[in-house]
């Protein structure tokens, strides 16, 4: 309600007395400016949101899942099969080793076939030993390599080329083994008699 002071006094003189209120700019939304109400999703946008993020989920882990574990250990089962054929710079090791040893505990009085096994039938079984622990591990490494599917995701079969290569670090454990067994008993390329 307007006094009679009010009505006769001009802006500037009422100035002093009101300060107005400064209105600040009301924010408009995004949506306001294209004539579309903003509105809360409803519970059913929210499962549908989330069943699609969980379907990615599923389809995203099979990608990360490449079997690269898999080919890796299947690579050093054929390379430790490889080594296990000549044993390896370990197994040239041992037997210089054992070569050593067995002529600084010979003495030049013992009979030659004392040597003989002393200096070379000693290093030569190191070798064959070194040979064969080769063998053993890749072996069970290609074996864990071809049993692991059966244990993994069952509708997801392993790459060709894993199981070839997992098949050769198998298959030349096994000749390296047995190369190593006969080594070591002295039924291949057993020490010469020395009469």
């Amino acid at each position: 309600m307007a006094t009679k002071t009010d009505v006769t006094k001009t802006d500037d003189e009422r100035a002093p007395e009101e300060v107005p209120v400064a209105e600040a700019p009301e924010k408009e939304a995004p949506e306001a400016e294209t004539g579309t109400e903003r509105t809360e999703p409803s519970a059913e946008e929210h499962e549908e949101h989330d069943e699609i993020l969980a379907e990615d989920d599923e389809t995203a882990a099979p990608r990360e899942k490449s079997g690269v574990g898999q080919g890796a250990a299947a690579v050093v089962s054929a390379a430790l099969g490889l080594v296990s054929l000549n044993g390896g710079w370990i197994g040239t090791l041992a037997s210089a080793r054992a070569q050593l040893i067995g002529q600084l505990k010979t003495s030049s009085t013992a009979s030659v076939s004392q040597q003989i096994k002393a200096v070379y039938g000693d290093s030569w079984h190191a070798t064959a030993l070194w040979a064969g622990l080769f063998a053993i591990v890749a072996l069970v490494t290609g074996a864990v390599v071809l049993i692991r599917p059966a244990f993994g995701a069952p509708g997801r079969p392993q790459a060709p080329w894993i199981k070839s290569v997992a098949w050769a670090g198998v298959s030349l454990g096994v000749i390296g083994l047995l190369l190593a067994v006969l080594k070591y008993s002295d039924a291949l390329l057993g020490l010469p008699s020395a009469s």
